[in-house]
């Protein structure tokens, strides 16, 4: 009898649900337009995605052809083709078939939120699928929550964020890829029939191997200032999945959610699941317009105290690394406040009482400070730093452990380990990651921070920093049933930490540091301030890397440093000017021994830190053109920032081989205002004598129409002559 009524009230919903007519949805930032299909009774489908249109267009908009336009396609009724969601219930049924049953819209923070509330025909699990468009800036986040409402467990095995079918063409994809030192790497690529897959398995970290952001160029090969590109990013900081499945239909589908491999959910009755969110764009003004747009976006919302400039720093890691002491530490202060610097941040090696940390393979854990390297503690350090004049940081890896470590022989059972089996151990032969899962990890982790802010509040930097992934998958404290949680039980545990941190120290600038830039994502970075793109800080690899990583983030965000020479990883011998310019396109900051420098090179230094300081508001909140990238092997790259009222410009230029008799592009300008006049200053200069363009005014429309040849060499004296070569043009308007 229960079972029959069941399925009457069932037939009875159905037949209530199709009786309303179809609605479109129109979900629209200020330059660009989503459009849904939403029929009661019916799974939502997508008709448009693009730039804005009017009222008459969206009155006569044609419904797309000859494709699976579905808003959110779940497995079992059409099971050939890719899913973005696919669960089990507790009756062993693995189809799902969802259906619109009504839609609610709200504004928040500057936004307008539109929910389309789905739910199976048969059971009661529902889905939310959510999207929500900024009026400001042309982003439309979207995500699902997946809510389930029946009486026992439902095990989620595929949960994605979102589907978004692009139509066909001559469609290339961008993307990022890498390694650890040679991060944020370019690939272009025609997509063509099959399946396509990006994806992270690290576990604490994502950004390294790949990226989850992507970029499309709908009408052929990418370029960076025209042609129409649909931009995404994937909003979190654990294991993804990305997909593009080209078959035989009009459409390519992009599937992006979370990686659900060794990682399906049990969802138990009440509970609602949600998915990342996926930050999608459009822009007719190619990538760099992508870009543009994620920058903006970043800076007003994402991004902790994006509207805040960066402190010009020195980090002591490439200087002493772990040979930390109180003298070494005054001395390198000393050094970068008289270079005109306003940070000095002391990095790893600080710490252990029982196991002093003099190596990378003891200590993590216990942090406290080592007495016999800093007998005055770091309350001598912030007073140091303060005789100075400039902030102190401080350098931490909350979430790891040593196996040689006060912190693993009081809590071994804190650790990520599969059981019945040995832990595996990381860097130095010892290193273990601690489970996030586990809220007594989670307040662990939220003390170091408060410790060391409660006693010494006048600390105003720290560099967090993660440098292991989860080599061994199992959870000492989830049970036996959902040792498959692991991986995002993690990152729910880490965001819970980071939340705690931001709502105690909402002004205090933390920096993402995870192996290098192994934490480059927007699930991150709203709870900190920037990240370290690369422990690679070799000039000429920062060109390409820091390109890559400009797709999706700010200048900002890009923690970029002038170090040595030879480099220490790559051993490459490099103009200090060439470092300098490099560094300058970033958040400038030093990685360097300033006593082993002449003072020839610390006034060089002196100087560029003097001049970013002018063209700091420009580079950190101006709107990026990337003009020749150095992935078309060119011998050259070029890019510059324009700020918002097109009165002030950098541009900078940077040789990347060195060739006699070489034959290079001439670069034209681009954001300027053509009618305006603008005034050109070399900054770092070196020459003998000034470019023959040095104060002199040329029109907006010359400079991008026509452009300024740059010398191939700087002119120095003979002593002084390197195969290196770069420019950094500040443009003022008259």
């Amino acid at each position: 009898m229960k079972k029959s009524l069941t399925i009457i009230l069932s037939a009875l919903l159905a037949g209530w649900i199709n009786t309303a007519s179809a609605e479109q949805v129109v979900v629209q930032t200020k330059s660009m337009t989503m459009v849904l299909n939403v029929e009661n009774g019916q799974q939502p489908r997508y008709v448009y995605f693009g730039t804005r249109l009017s009222a008459n267009d969206l009155a006569h908009l044609q419904s797309p052809r000859n494709g699976r336009m579905e808003a959110y396609p779940a497995y079992g009724m059409n099971a050939p083709a890719e899913a973005a969601l696919a669960l089990r219930h507790a009756d062993g049924n693995m189809s799902t078939e969802l259906m619109a049953t009504g839609i609610d819209r709200s504004s928040q923070d500057g936004a307008d939120i539109t929910r389309i509330h789905l739910r199976d025909r048969v059971y009661s699990t529902t889905v939310d699928l959510c999207y929500k468009a900024y009026n400001d800036v042309d982003m439309i986040e979207t995500w699902t929550e997946i809510t389930n409402g029946e009486k026992q467990t439902v095990t989620l095995t595929t949960f994605a964020s979102a589907c978004l079918p692009i139509r066909r063409g001559e469609v290339w994809l961008s993307h990022l890829y890498g390694s650890w030192a040679n991060e944020g790497r370019v690939s272009e690529e025609l997509l063509e029939p099959g399946l396509k897959i990006i994806k992270n398995k690290d576990g604490t970290r994502n950004s390294h191997t790949d990226h989850a952001e992507v970029m499309f160029s709908l009408d052929g090969k990418p370029h960076e200032l025209t042609g129409d590109v649909i931009g995404a990013a994937l909003c979190y900081s654990g294991n993804y999945r990305l997909k593009i499945d080209t078959d035989d239909t009009e459409y390519h589908y992009f599937i992006a959610g979370i990686n659900e491999d060794n990682s399906e959910y049990h969802l138990k009755k009440g509970e609602t699941f949600c998915t990342p969110a996926l930050a999608l764009t459009f822009s007719k003004e190619g990538l760099s317009g992508a870009s543009r747009n994620f920058h903006k976006w970043g800076r007003l919302y994402k991004l902790a105290n994006g509207k805040t400039e960066r402190r010009i720093l020195l980090n002591s890691w490439e200087g002493v690394y772990f040979d930390i002491n109180q003298e070494g530490m005054d001395q390198m202060m000393n050094d970068i406040a008289s270079m005109g610097g306003e940070l000095f941040v002391m990095d790893d090696g600080w710490f252990g009482d029982k196991y002093p940390r003099k190596t990378d393979n003891s200590s993590l854990g216990d942090w406290v400070v080592d007495k016999n390297k800093l007998p005055e503690g770091i309350e001598g350090l912030l007073r140091d730093a303060k005789k100075h004049g400039i902030k102190f940081g401080i350098w931490i890896e909350p979430e790891m452990t040593n196996s040689v470590s006060e912190l693993y022989e009081k809590h071994p059972d804190w650790i990520i380990k599969a059981p019945k089996r040995d832990a595996v151990l990381g860097r130095g032969g010892t290193q273990l990651v601690l489970d996030m899962s586990n809220p007594k990890v989670q307040d662990f982790c939220f003390s170091i921070v408060d410790d060391l802010m409660t006693k010494y509040p006048e600390i105003a930097y720290i560099k967090w920093d993660a440098n292991m992934p989860v080599l061994n998958h199992g959870s000492q404290y989830l049970n036996a049933a959902d040792q498959s949680h692991l991986y995002i039980e993690y990152h729910r545990g880490f965001q819970k930490v980071c939340e705690r941190v931001r709502a105690k120290y909402p002004t205090l600038t933390i920096q993402a540091c995870a192996s290098g830039g192994g934490r480059a994502n927007w699930g991150v970075l709203p709870y900190f301030d920037e990240f370290w793109v690369s422990d690679n800080t070799d000039a000429l690899q920062r060109i390409y890397m820091q390109w890559g990583t400009s797709y999706f983030f700010p200048a900002i965000a890009m923690a970029s440093h002038i170090s040595a020479a030879p480099n220490h990883t790559v051993y490459r011998t490099t103009s200090l000017k060439m470092r300098i310019d490099v560094a300058m396109s970033g958040r400038l900051g030093m990685e360097i021994q300033p006593k082993n420098m002449t003072d020839e090179e610390k006034a060089l230094c002196k100087k560029a830190i003097e001049e970013y300081k002018v063209i700091r508001p420009v580079v950190q909140f101006g709107n990026i053109y990337r003009l020749l990238s150095p992935y078309e092997n060119k011998g050259l790259a070029s890019l510059m920032y324009v700020d918002d009222a097109k009165d002030k410009a950098v541009f900078y230029w940077w040789k990347t081989e060195q060739f006699q008799n070489e034959h290079l592009p001439r670069i034209k300008m681009a954001g300027l205002d053509a009618d305006k006049m603008y005034k050109v200053h070399e900054l770092d200069r070196i020459d003998n004598r000034p470019l023959d363009c040095e104060g002199k005014s040329y029109s907006g429309a010359y400079l991008m129409n026509h452009g300024l040849e740059m010398p191939y060499t700087h002119d120095v004296d003979w002593s002084k002559k390197v195969n290196w070569s770069s420019r950094v043009l500040y443009l003022t308007a008259e």
